[in-house]
């Protein structure tokens, strides 16, 4: 089967103020650009989509990687998971604190590891003994999270309770030439949250979901209502029954609001290229590269 690449990220779906619309759509834009080279090069979804969440990680725009906001105690706790839609292999990992690209030790997960999901310090551990570097923690704060949860703690702030203010997910969905599907999803997690708070991002089925016989999908959004209804694999499932992904896509956000009252965004993308990208918060900062090879980046707002 030869197929035309297509490749879809989100740089997550919230509130997102104005002074940081420019700085999103960039960043969604050069990891989407990268991401497509990588497939114009006969690289795989997987190559793509690990190589697009990685330059969202790195960019401290984003909830994910460096810049992630902080939990109850003032430190970075990352999830990230990768599935392959050809095998439905998958790697995760969540509550790491001292990896730069938790999307490349979650594939390294998949593809080296006993299991599909590790956590914590053992998370840390296998990618040691396999050669990926361990970073001081610190590396991955940023002053402007650094701040905010600052005033939070001093009761000056929203921080971790102002609604839409608490998700930057990122996340890749891909098709390459061999027709084979890839998604990744990448999250600092909600502000202030618990100490070893797991959201949806990393659980496969709900932050993210690939099956070629179906579509790719990652979600962004409401972590604790998006598992309930475990929207990736909701959207691929109705792709899979005949719908289109954008169609399919909006029925699961609002069964999301029927069943949890809770918001969230979704970009979903089926076999024969087909894109979908929804969402119920007030924003949400996406870009695509499609078969003719034309980026398109922006913040759709609601």
């Amino acid at each position: 089967m030869n197929r035309t690449p297509v490749i879809v990220v989100h740089g997550g779906a919230w509130k997102i103020p104005e002074e940081e619309h420019g700085p999103h759509v960039e960043g969604c834009q050069r990891a989407a650009a990268a991401g497509w080279e990588v497939l114009r090069a006969g690289g795989s979804a997987l190559d793509a989509v690990e190589t697009a969440v990685r330059l969202l990680e790195d960019d401290p725009t984003f909830d994910a990687g460096r810049g992630s906001c902080l939990n109850a105690i003032g430190e970075v706790e990352l999830d990230a998971i990768i599935m392959d839609g050809q095998t439905l292999r998958l790697g995760a990992v969540a509550a790491v604190r001292r990896i730069r690209n938790p999307v490349t030790l979650a594939r390294l997960i998949m593809e080296k590891g006993p299991h599909n999901f590790l956590v914590d310090s053992g998370a840390e551990e296998f990618a040691r003994q396999h050669g990926m570097g361990l970073i001081p923690s610190e590396e991955l704060v940023v002053e402007r999270e650094r701040a905010r949860w600052e005033a939070w703690r001093a009761g000056e702030g929203l921080y971790a309770a102002e609604l839409f203010n608490s998700t930057g997910t990122v996340g890749a969905v891909a098709l390459d030439r061999e027709g084979h599907l890839a998604a990744a999803t990448s999250t600092g997690g909600k502000p202030g949250k618990w100490p070893g708070r797991v959201g949806d991002s990393p659980l496969v089925g709900c932050g993210a979901y690939a099956d070629d016989r179906s579509a790719a999908a990652s979600a962004t959004g409401d972590g604790e209502a998006l598992m309930r209804i475990l929207a990736t694999g909701a959207v691929c499932a109705r792709v899979g029954a005949g719908k289109s992904p954008q169609e399919a896509a909006e029925e699961v956000l609002a069964l999301l609001a029927e069943r949890t009252g809770g918001y969230g965004g979704l970009i979903v993308l089926d076999p024969r290229g087909r894109y979908g990208i929804a969402h119920t918060t007030p924003h949400m900062a996406w870009a695509v590269v499609t078969p003719d090879g034309t980026c398109r980046a922006g913040i759709r707002v609601r």
